[in-house]
């Protein structure tokens, strides 16, 4: 009876390890900061700004909103749709949340609504729709690239086109602070050729005109290589090199609505036979060459290995949880030995 009932302990144990591991991978969701760098505010353009960020998230049951804003000058509540319609919150029942940072987690599936209850706020764009699923979409399995592409060498980095909203959640507007946050914002982004531009604005009050440095520096739009005026704009960068673009409104050039970026191309040249992985190196020696008849490397002479290609970046969180499974189970053996 002793024996039966400690290997009943024993495999309880691994049971429970088993779920303890599971937990552990499973248990967090998404953080979403509402609106990314531009936090919870009276967003420049109106509603816009916050409707563009939250059509770039996908948002899951568990997930958190984190609202940043300034205590005191502003607060977040959970509304239903007519009041967030007509930017009224007196009926809610819901906990007004005046303390930053103030976070929500979504505990259910379909359409959350959130505004601020200070004065003109919400009317002037500060309000948040989101659509809640129940579940985060599968992700689309990506193959592993075969050994000759992973060993070959580039002359440039590749990489599927990206698309860029240009401002993110705060589109493409006159902002405090002048031009410093759309420089801000292209500092740490790499563009290529095949990349998009995105400009998301209220149509009829502002416009996007790609112009020369020299226009661009000056603020002269008289003379424009494009111009767009309905939104949102797309552009797709065709040609590397420095692109300049504005708005053609009165004052807006001037008060920083300006956008400089830098386009590198992609390398599509084929890998010379000199680098060809495996190729035989050439001979350091200084004595001249032979004649063509006896260039070739004599049969038996070792070639220099290739290294192995470095294991994908991806694996790494792979192989810590192996690791960390690995070690937990080798425990629960050790306990089922004994």
């Amino acid at each position: 009876m002793e024996g039966r009932m400690g290997w009943v302990v024993k495999v309880s144990l691994l049971v429970a390890v088993a779920g303890l591991l599971q937990g552990s991978v499973n248990a967090q969701g998404t953080v979403h900061v509402v609106g990314g760098s531009l936090g919870w505010i009276v967003p420049p353009g109106g509603p816009i700004a916050y409707s563009t960020w939250a059509a770039n998230q996908t948002f899951v049951v568990g997930d958190v909103l984190v609202f940043n804003f300034t205590n005191g000058s502003h607060d977040v509540v959970e509304v239903s749709k007519p009041e967030f319609d007509s930017c009224n919150a007196t009926n809610s029942s819901n906990t007004i949340m005046t303390m930053s940072p103030a976070n929500y987690t979504l505990g259910g599936a379909g359409s959350r609504y959130f505004i601020c209850t200070f004065q003109r706020h919400c009317s002037l764009g500060q309000k948040l729709a989101i659509n809640i699923t129940a579940t985060s979409p599968s992700p689309v399995p990506v193959p592993a690239p075969s050994p000759s592409i992973a060993e070959a060498p580039s002359d440039a980095p590749t990489r599927s086109p990206v698309t860029y909203t240009v401002g993110d959640a705060a589109g493409w507007n006159v902002l405090a602070g002048g031009a410093t946050p759309y420089q801000l914002w292209a500092a740490n982004k790499t563009f290529m050729v095949g990349d998009t531009l995105v400009f998301n604005f209220v149509n009829r009050t502002h416009d996007v005109a790609e112009v020369s440095k020299a226009a661009f520096n000056s603020c002269n739009t008289n003379t424009t290589i494009s111009l767009s005026t309905n939104p949102p704009v797309r552009i797709v960068l065709t040609t590397p090199g420095e692109h300049y673009y504005t708005c053609t409104f009165s004052g807006h050039c001037s008060l920083g609505q300006k956008l400089a970026i830098n386009v590198i191309g992609t390398s599509t040249s084929a890998t010379p036979p000199s680098s060809t992985p495996g190729a035989t190196p050439p001979s350091s020696s200084a004595t001249p060459p032979p004649p063509p008849s006896s260039a070739t490397t004599p049969t038996g002479t070792p070639s220099t290995p290739s290294p192995p290609p470095p294991p994908p970046a991806s694996s790494a969180s792979s192989l810590g949880i192996t690791g960390l499974t690995v070690a937990v189970l080798s425990i629960v053996t050790m306990a089922l030995m004994y």
